[in-house]
């Protein structure tokens, strides 16, 4: 499933191709991809028709467009979600599930200040005005939903997701109620950076980076990390989300595209996420792979000693 770094290159895409736009038709083309909209698919492309799309939006792995009257559409890429923008002539995607089309041409900065990971405007026809917004998915559990916004909120977050903790790479994240919440929590390292309620984005692969950089076992617990350590932790959680975000995040599969349908390539720069029997680039011993709540925990057993128990 798309992490931060992921999440975070779509939703540049959509603010350069997609923000400042206002749609003209939305098909829903797949009923699940807008079950979260509980009033249905006709009811989602009626709402839709006529609003202006604000600056794209990002929560940990959500994003979001605002519109006007105090509505927003969040979407979930799930783990095969993906937001295309593609030339109204282009085929089809075999697993398009839904299609928005504006009355109005995006607007294109220069190539040069694209942000990482965001196709310069070369890679876009000329004319932007035949451009539309693709949703595809081939395993439907990701889709769009619209929703009333927190009151007051100045990003139009939709109320749905306003549990959802900030992110380390937001200017408002607070790593010292972060620390005290991992101290209250009693609970695991890996678990709590999962934990959306505490931090927001962080997966299973970049939380094994994060880890790995720091040193730390997976099943180590919260109520042990002092406060510089827990720092330090945030410290790396930041350095291997930016890394990633500047060659746009990891992809494994076709799955992970940002809106130009490219892949990113920060796999190549894994340290310990599905580097199984291969050498620590630290100590050189094997990197071993253990079961955890039904995923995977890479680590080096020398690096990372296992906790003792207490």
């Amino acid at each position: 499933m798309p992490e931060l770094p992921e999440v975070e290159v779509v939703r540049r895409g959509l603010e350069r191709w997609v923000s400042g736009r206002t749609i003209d038709t939305v098909d829903v083309l797949h009923p699940r991809s807008v079950r979260r909209h509980t009033a249905g698919g006709a009811d989602f492309a009626a709402r839709l028709a006529g609003h202006r799309v604000g600056e794209a939006r990002r929560r940990g792995k959500y994003l979001w467009l605002p519109l006007s009257d105090d509505l927003s559409v969040l979407a979930h890429l799930g783990m095969s979600g993906q937001l295309l923008v593609q030339p109204q002539d282009a085929p089809d995607e075999k697993h398009l599930r839904i299609r928005i089309r504006f009355t109005d041409a995006a607007s294109v900065p220069d190539a040069a200040a694209a942000a990482p990971g965001v196709a310069p405007a070369a890679d876009l026809p000329a004319d932007t005005v035949g451009t539309e917004l693709r949703f595809v998915d081939q395993r439907t559990f990701g889709g769009l939903s619209l929703h009333p916004t927190v009151p007051g909120d100045p990003d139009g977050l939709p109320d749905v997701i306003a549990h959802i903790a900030r992110d380390p790479l937001d200017a408002d994240f607070d790593d010292a109620a972060f620390h005290e919440a991992l101290r209250r929590r009693r609970t695991t390292i890996k678990r709590a950076l999962l934990d959306q309620s505490l931090i927001s984005g962080v997966g299973n692969i970049y939380a094994d980076e994060a880890l790995w950089r720091s040193r730390l076992h997976y099943d180590r617990p919260t109520a042990t990390l002092t406060r510089p350590r827990t720092a330090e932790l945030l410290g790396h959680v930041r350095d291997v989300m930016t890394a990633a975000l500047a060659v746009g995040g990891t992809s494994f599969d076709s799955l992970y595209v940002n809106v130009n349908g490219e892949s990113g390539y920060f796999d190549r720069s894994l340290d310990a996420y599905g580097r199984e029997d291969e050498p620590c680039r630290r100590c050189t011993t094997p990197i071993r792979r253990r079961s955890w709540m039904n995923r995977s925990s890479y680590f080096c057993p020398k690096c990372q000693r296992v906790p003792r128990a207490r």
